[in-house]
């Protein structure tokens, strides 16, 4: 079974240097100890901060950076491309009429990176 992901969820690109943190904004949201997240928390320098640096050769800014080095690989700045929303989101959960984002969900950068969830933040809260 998917576990909920919440805000401060940490995220890794495959062609990111550093890991990330997932922003969920408090717009009308479900709290599962912080805001929980939907398939629609993808907007990029919103939900998505940078990685680091970025060594894909799709990205335009590398691509360019790496042709001025003569070939030789020149990562530089992440800017994440995210258009989509993640998939898959859960069946049966909806966070704010969208389905709520678990961690086996992807998401898709337009320069080619696949960011996914690497420690989805969601805490076990036990009740007397």
């Amino acid at each position: 079974m998917a576990l909920q992901v919440t805000m401060g969820a940490t995220m890794q690109c495959s062609f990111g240097l550093a890991p990330s943190s997932l922003v969920v904004l408090p717009l009308g949201r479900v709290l599962a100890g912080t805001g929980a997240a939907s398939v629609m928390d993808h907007l990029p320098m919103v939900n998505i901060p940078p990685f680091g640096m970025c060594n894909c050769l799709g990205n335009p800014q590398v691509a360019a950076a790496t042709a001025a080095a003569q070939g030789v690989l020149t990562p530089m700045p992440c800017v994440p491309a995210t258009s989509a929303p993640w998939l898959p989101g859960a069946p049966t959960v909806q966070i704010g009429g969208a389905p709520a984002l678990q961690d086996s969900s992807k998401l898709m950068c337009a320069w080619g990176g696949v960011i996914q969830i690497v420690a989805p933040a969601q805490a076990t809260v036990m009740t007397p």
